[in-house]
């Protein structure tokens, strides 16, 4: 299974993505939905839903202890009390990295996903070498998109379901102590939340999701 993120696109479509571009087809033509109404969900999730959500909700834990009990507690109220809600009245549990645990989110069964959080799915998370190889092999997963953990260190693999999201709580990173809210967003990407990165290290704080 690869990650190279920089090639990704240049996958073949999956069945599923013919059928729903298929399906976006046709009611573009029978004039059920206008394109630029498809355009402005798409553009929705990819830039204001997104992973600026999650970004957001990571940055306040790390900065706001209070806050962050109250994730670990009930995420879902509390993302809330920041004004996001799941789009179905699914519950969100929030999972936080440690030096001695290392949390990886997956669906098994198809392709559950925080898109509050997140907004919308990379290809790879829907994949099944991903689905099936995250619980089989996570360590070699996480390797493969460059991230090693230590060797005496648990990971965890949590499966989401309809019913039930997972976000990973990544570690923050060293020298960013007197770090605002603001710049340590930019520390927090999409792959961190999910677990297959770590959130990234100061000097790679302009650099963007694949």
């Amino acid at each position: 299974m690869s990650h190279d993120h920089d090639h990704e696109h240049t996958e073949p479509p999956s069945d599923l993505e013919l059928r729903v571009k298929a399906l976006e087809s046709l009611l573009v033509e029978k004039g059920l939905v206008k394109p630029e109404t498809l355009n402005a969900i798409i553009e929705t999730y990819e830039h204001k839903i997104g992973p600026r959500n999650g970004a957001h909700v990571v940055a306040k834990a790390w900065t706001d202890s209070e806050f962050k009990q109250a994730l670990k507690n009930d995420a879902t109220e509390a993302v809330a009390s920041l004004g996001y809600c799941g789009r179905g009245g699914e519950h969100l549990q929030v999972v936080e990295n440690t030096n001695d645990t290392h949390n990886l989110i997956v669906c098994t069964l198809c392709s559950c996903y925080p898109w509050t959080m997140l907004g919308l799915p990379p290809t790879w998370y829907k994949s099944a070498p991903y689905r099936s190889r995250a619980v089989s092999d996570p360590r070699g997963v996480l390797e493969e998109f460059g991230t090693r953990i230590n060797e005496k260190s648990i990971i965890k693999v949590w499966d989401s379901t309809s019913e039930m999201r997972y976000l990973v709580l990544p570690q923050r990173p060293e020298g960013t102590e007197n770090w605002s809210e603001q710049d340590l967003q930019k520390l927090v990407s999409r792959n961190s939340m999910v677990g297959v990165e770590l959130a990234r290290s100061p000097e790679q704080k302009d650099k963007g999701d694949k």
